[in-house]
């Protein structure tokens, strides 16, 4: 996976900008966390880096995007619709699949691993309406896994969930890292930046910093951070 470069990139909504001029590179092979005040741009990011939304002005360079998984905030998943946890993660391999073809041995092995490395195993088919919320966020990190891309896109992964998923899934994290995938992670948790990824950018509808996590989160950083959203706020 190379890296994915910012060039000059204006992101936004109906012809308003929610983040500009942003230069910068993801580092190929490590995680990197994005940090910011709310509406400074943070998801809308990762939404350009997964297709959704194009730039309004510059460029982003991500390689193939078929090579991308990204788990949103809200997955948009109708909790009340009659799929089992099993069915839920083979969304995963839809990439590869296509929608009609069916299920053979090998990709019954990466669904059985996926779902036993979020520690799900055995509840391949409850019904996602019954999974707890941890439960079901990790089915959504067990359908990430299962799509084995090199670039992860990751907003709020662990907002809203108990101590012990948290820490399942910063297990998972690193797991991805260490085998050189790509993760860039929207995150609140500053302790969690700081044990899970080696750089990190700090947005305010612009970069307020960009590099090694130690040197970019320090106090005069996030002050800087907050007057700039609040500058732009008004």
């Amino acid at each position: 996976m190379a890296s994915v470069v910012l060039e000059n990139l204006t992101l936004g909504y109906a012809g308003r900008p929610v983040a500009r001029r942003l230069n910068g590179v993801f580092a190929a092979g490590q995680a990197t966390a994005v940090i910011g005040p709310n509406g400074a741009g943070k998801s809308t990011l990762l939404k350009a880096l997964a297709g959704l939304i194009a730039p309004m002005e510059g460029a982003l360079r991500v390689g193939d995007r078929r090579d991308i998984a990204y788990l949103a905030q809200d997955p948009g998943i109708d909790r009340s619709f009659p799929i089992g946890l099993e069915d839920l993660v083979a969304l995963g391999l839809q990439g590869r699949l296509g929608l009609f073809r069916g299920l053979g041995p090998a990709e019954r092995r990466v669904l059985e691993a996926a779902i036993a490395a979020v520690g799900l195993s055995g509840l391949e088919a409850r019904p996602i309406a019954a999974l707890s919320g941890g439960q079901f966020q990790r089915a959504l990190f067990a359908r990430v896994m299962a799509q084995n891309t090199s670039l992860i896109l990751l907003d709020e992964p662990f907002a809203a969930q108990d101590a012990r998923t948290i820490d399942h899934l910063a297990e998972v994290v690193r797991r991805w890292t260490a085998e050189g995938r790509t993760l860039i992670l929207v995150l609140h948790d500053l302790d969690m930046a700081r044990a899970l990824c080696a750089e990190t950018l700090v947005l305010a509808g612009e970069v307020v910093a960009w590099g090694p996590t130690p040197e970019v989160l320090t106090p005069e950083t996030l002050d800087r951070a907050h007057a700039l959203a609040a500058e732009h706020a008004a």
